[in-house]
Parts: C-alpha cells; structure tokens; sequence
C-alpha cells in the first residue's frame, strides 16, 4: 500500500507541475488548469428566444440551438466556453477571455442560417465549410445572410470553426430552413429507421423539380455554411421525403435539425455582463490566501489535539490536495470562484473524517488496546460513519448538479463537480493513506506510547506484551 501511495504521489506531482521538461512524448501538452469566467475574466451573456404569433419552441429546439452558438463560438478563438439552456426558452452563454465582447454579442444573437444546397456528382464531407448562392461564411457574421430557421447542428463529428474558406465553389441552395414544415423519426419499407421531413406547399414544387433531375447525385444539409449531413438523392421529392443510411442517434440529431431548421426564432440578448481579469486574478489571491490560513488554522489544531496522528494526518491532508489538484487537471474540471469553495469544503469533510477515527482511537486506548489493536479499531469502528455521510455527500452533489444544468447554472455544477470529487477522494486518502502512515510507525517502533496519541492512559503489562 506504501508503495501504491508513492507512486500516485509523484504521478498527481507530474501532472500537477506546470513545467513540460519531464514530458519527452508531450502527453501533458492538453493538460492544463482550466479557469472559470469569473477567474480569467470575460463575457456572459442571457439570451432568450423570441418567437412570433403562433410558434414555439420547446426545450429539445433549444437544446439543438445550444449546439449552434458552439459551433459560432469556436470561430471567435474562445477557449473553454460554457453554453447551458435555462428553461425551455434561455440559453448562457460564458465565454472566458473574450477580447471584443461586441463582435462576441453581434454572432451570438444572428439566426442560424439552414440550408439544402446541391453538390452535384461531389459529395461533401460533414464539417466542411462552404459557400452557397446565399453567400459565405463571412456573411454570417457580418449577419448580411438571409436569417432563416434556427437550428441546433449537432454533429458526430467535430465541425471546422466560421472562418472564410479559400476560395471554392458556390453551392446551390434549394431549401431553406423556413421552407421546411415538419421532420420526424420514421421508418422506411424494410422498417429500418429513418429520417422523415415534410416541406411547405410553395417549396415543394420546385424541390420535385431540382431532385427529379439530381437522381443519383448529392445533397447536403448545411448549418451556418457547415455540411451537418450529406444524403444521395434516390427519388424525386416533392412535399414528402426521407434520409436513410443513418444510425438511430444519428436520425434523431438530424430530426431536432430539421425541425429547428422550419423556425424562425430570433435571440434576444436578455443580459450582457463583462468581468473584467484583474478582479478574477483579486479573487484567486484571496482564495488561496483563505485556504492557507483555513489550512494552518486546521493543522495547529489537529497536531495539538492528536498529536502524531494529527501530523501524519496533515500529511495524508497534503496529499488529498495533490492528487484532487491533480484529478482536476486530467478531467478537465472549470475552475470557477464557487468550484474551489467546493474544493476547500471538501478539505474540510478530509479532516472530519480524521478526527472520527482518531477519537475512536483514543476510546480504545483508555480501554487497555494495544496500539496496534487501537489503530485498527478506530478505523473498522469509524469507518460506516464516513463512509454512509460521505456517500449522502455524493447524492447531494449529483442533485445539484443535475439541478445546475437543468436551470443553467454553471456555479452550482461547478461547486457540486470540486466537491464530489474532492469527498470521493477524501475517503482514500483519510482511511487508507493515515491507516498505512500510522501502521508503518508502529512496526518501526516508533511512537509506541498511548501520549504520542493524545492520551495519557498507559497499557497494561498484558497489553504492552500483547503489542
């Protein structure tokens, strides 16, 4: 188990240190500490959708347009944005560095553009960017394009971000996402599942016209100029039609496509607040400097009290800090003012745990244990009450985080992540790193007197001999 201890304490050490010498195959280039809006500073907006008389938009739609502002977002060179629905019609939007929080609103708010366009004998690549009769990538973000539906344009597979493309060819638009009436799962003749859509009457003719002179060539379905799906043309289409040759996952992100794609349902930019860097680099300094005085305030008391348990504890209480730092980085964990709250109440539930089994230790001891048979004692006896408060820890955390991202507050996750992992941790390091520390004194001879651990009751001759 010691040896099992050393080699998680230099592997969370490697990943903890930010220099990259000791990294030959650059295995640590990804891993880095991911800062929270309120730490880095940056944009965040509430947007909210608008729709006109007699539409709505239900939390599916929503969910699928979340996926389109990602797409927008990875064009303005953020790093770590965080886009969450709130409700059935509010999407947040964080996006930590920002440097033009204008540009950043003005892509954000434009409708998304969908399109079918005709490729002709070239079938395009899913995340390809191209331009259409309806212009550009740039026309998108300078919003010269035509706004039509808004449409989630989930994908598989990664998209490239809305930058222009070199120059290339200009793809014809047959559809538009305002021509589109309806799009369901469905199935085809030999009942495998398939994609169903339904267009309105003023578009059906003249799509029976372009498909049942492209039989045997390509179409695609394209979000903000991005290919989200290419299908071959069996068939001439007029007001009903069906994309086969998916998976069922596949069918059903394509359905919310579509049927994001026949609305019209302009963002409105509810709130807009700018955090500014210097006050999340002031709130990072106090933060470490309350966990330094919280740390050193715990320490004095638990070495006071317990003496060399309440050392080796402190020293277990180092490590649970280095490997939870450590798990941070490697998961990916956004760290915002309310995660490392989380974090340091985790450090606290470390030492409760401790402090339970360190009391039972000192029972046992004034009933003439050994101090062999106390230290096991006061872990097999403690152990059900950490175990049972830490887990309905754990339950609660998963409420609230299932609960931030419900009502898109990324705090609360944010708190709940730090702190389920910092408990999940804590048990370890508290039962197992302690348990093996105080062993090895023990069998080295070292602090075999009951003062050592905060008592003065001495054993019985019997006792003595039996240790």
């Amino acid at each position: 188990m010691l040896a099992l201890i050393i080699v998680l304490t230099l592997i969370a050490g490697w990943v903890v240190n930010p220099q990259n010498n000791l990294d030959p195959f650059n295995w640590k280039r990804n891993v880095a500490i991911r800062q929270g809006l309120d730490l880095q500073g940056g944009l965040q907006v509430l947007m909210e959708a608008r729709p006109p008389a007699g539409q709505t938009v239900d939390s599916s739609v929503l969910a699928g347009t979340r996926d389109t502002i990602e797409r927008r977002v990875s064009g303005l060179g953020v790093s770590e944005p965080v886009i969450q629905t709130r409700g059935s019609n509010q999407i947040i939007v964080e996006l930590p560095g920002i440097k033009n929080p204008q540009e950043a609103v003005a892509v954000l708010r434009e409708t998304a553009l969908l399109e079918i366009v005709s490729s002709g004998s070239t079938p395009l690549q899913v995340g390809q960017v191209i331009t259409t009769s309806l212009g550009g990538p740039e026309s998108i973000r300078s919003g010269q394009a035509t706004p039509t539906a808004r449409t989630p344009g989930a994908s598989a597979t990664p998209v490239a971000s809305a930058t222009p493309p070199p120059t290339g060819p200009t793809y014809k638009t047959v559809v538009q996402g305002k021509d589109l009436s309806n799009a369901y799962p469905s199935t085809n003749q030999i009942g495998t599942i398939v994609v169903g859509f339904e267009l309105k009457s003023e578009a059906a003719d003249s799509f029976y016209t372009f498909t049942s002179s492209s039989i045997g060539q390509y179409m695609s379905v394209v979000v903000d100029k991005t290919v989200i799906n290419t299908a071959t043309i069996n068939g001439a289409i007029r007001s009903q039609g069906i994309i086969e040759g998916m998976a069922q996952t596949e069918v059903n992100k394509l359905v919310l496509q579509l049927k994001s794609g026949a609305l019209q349902v302009p963002l409105e930019v509810v709130q807009s607040r700018t955090v500014g860097p210097t006050l999340g680099q002031d709130s990072i300094n106090k933060s470490i400097e309350a966990g330094i005085i919280g740390l050193t305030i715990v320490a004095l008391f638990m070495i006071f009290y317990y003496r060399l348990p309440g050392v080796l504890s402190v020293i277990a209480l180092l490590l649970y800090a280095l490997f939870t730092f450590a798990i941070f980085k490697l998961v990916g964990v956004v760290l915002t003012l309310a995660g490392i709250a989380g974090f340091i109440l985790s450090i606290g539930m470390a030492v409760d745990a401790n402090v339970l089994i360190f009391a039972r230790m000192k029972e046992e001891l004034r009933l003439s244990r050994t101090i062999s048979a106390a230290i096991e004692g006061g872990f097999d006896h403690a152990w059900p009450s950490i175990r049972d408060s830490n887990i309905s820890t754990m339950i609660s955390c998963g409420i609230l985080y299932w609960f931030g991202r419900y009502v898109g507050a990324s705090i609360i996750q944010g708190f709940a992540l730090t702190l389920f992992i910092g408990v999940a941790v804590s048990m370890f390091t508290a039962v197992t790193v302690s348990r093996t520390f105080l062993r090895l004194m023990v069998d080295a001879g070292i602090a075999r007197h009951p003062r050592w651990y905060g008592t003065d009751v001495t054993t019985t001759a019997a006792s003595a001999a039996g240790d």
